[in-house]
């Protein structure tokens, strides 16, 4: 009976150091965040903390400052094309890539997973070179080009985890029933999947809102995103307007990790109901 005691001790013990740990390393991660969110509503022109009072005097120079609404609609636009475009083929590669006889798959796979895996300020000194070449500096449109490559890997994984447990029966059951494979693909498959497949798309919405580094080598000020325009603000003048736009970027991010949260559980329940 005591050496039963003394194990379930040492175990909650164990246990309970995991806990502090972990919430201590969280805390150390989320810290610059806790720090910018009420630095944002310092009413001096200047950072400082304590701060002597509270205004919301950054929030409206965010937006309502042109510039900065202007790159609040430069990062939207771009981040919905290349969402869009990235979702499309992110799902279409992880279909191809689930057939069972795909000939080098690894090799394959490996290859689509790269802009992930390559260091971004490495991607963006040879897309630099790369669209200086071809002639696509200082456009939307090459912007929106890296933007798709760097975030269509994201959908892959997300869309691949989701057909992990997919019943590959019911392609075969939707042929056998006479309807075309894009059919059985909107009707049948894409229901099943798609908390995976809206994952994939919020991943690489962050991926594309959030970006800078390649933003700052193939962009010209004329079509300065959000975070490119909060790089130069604070390289040009530090204002707490920046503050601010950190904040907005802050809750962007939460509001959108959050429905994923949602999906990844509607999908597991999915999974479980099959």
């Amino acid at each position: 009976m005591a050496r039963r005691t003394s194990s379930s001790f040492r175990a909650r013990f164990w246990y309970t150091l995991l806990v502090v740990f972990g919430a201590a390393v969280l805390f150390f991660l989320i810290a610059p965040a806790l720090i910018i969110v009420p630095l944002s509503f310092n009413s001096e022109a200047f950072f400082s903390f304590p701060m002597p009072g509270l205004s919301l005097r950054w929030y409206e120079e965010f937006f309502t400052s042109e510039r900065w609404l202007t790159s609040i609609a430069n990062s939207l636009f771009v981040a919905v094309i290349s969402t869009v475009v990235a979702t499309v083929l992110g799902t279409a590669a992880a279909f191809g890539l689930s057939r069972p006889h795909f000939p080098f798959r690894g090799i394959v796979m490996a290859i689509l997973l790269l802009p992930m895996i390559v260091p971004l300020i490495i991607s963006a000194v040879g897309l630099y070179f790369f669209y200086a070449w071809i002639g696509l500096l200082n456009s939307f449109t090459g912007l929106i080009l890296a933007h798709i490559a760097l975030a269509t890997p994201f959908v892959l994984i997300t869309v691949t985890a989701a057909l992990s447990g997919f019943d590959e029966s019911l392609w075969r059951a939707g042929a056998s029933l006479g309807a075309p494979p894009l059919t059985t693909f909107r009707r049948v498959v894409l229901p099943l999947i798609f908390p995976g497949v809206a994952s994939g798309a919020l991943f690489a919405f962050i991926v594309s809102f959030d970006e800078v580094i390649v933003a700052l080598f193939v962009v010209s000020a004329e079509q300065r995103t959000l975070p490119r325009q909060m790089f130069s603000g604070i390289r040009e003048q530090i204002s707490p307007t920046i503050t601010a736009a950190a904040t907005f970027l802050i809750l962007i991010s939460v509001v959108l990790f959050a429905t994923i949260e949602i999906l990844r559980h509607r999908s597991e329940r999915l999974n479980s109901n099959r």
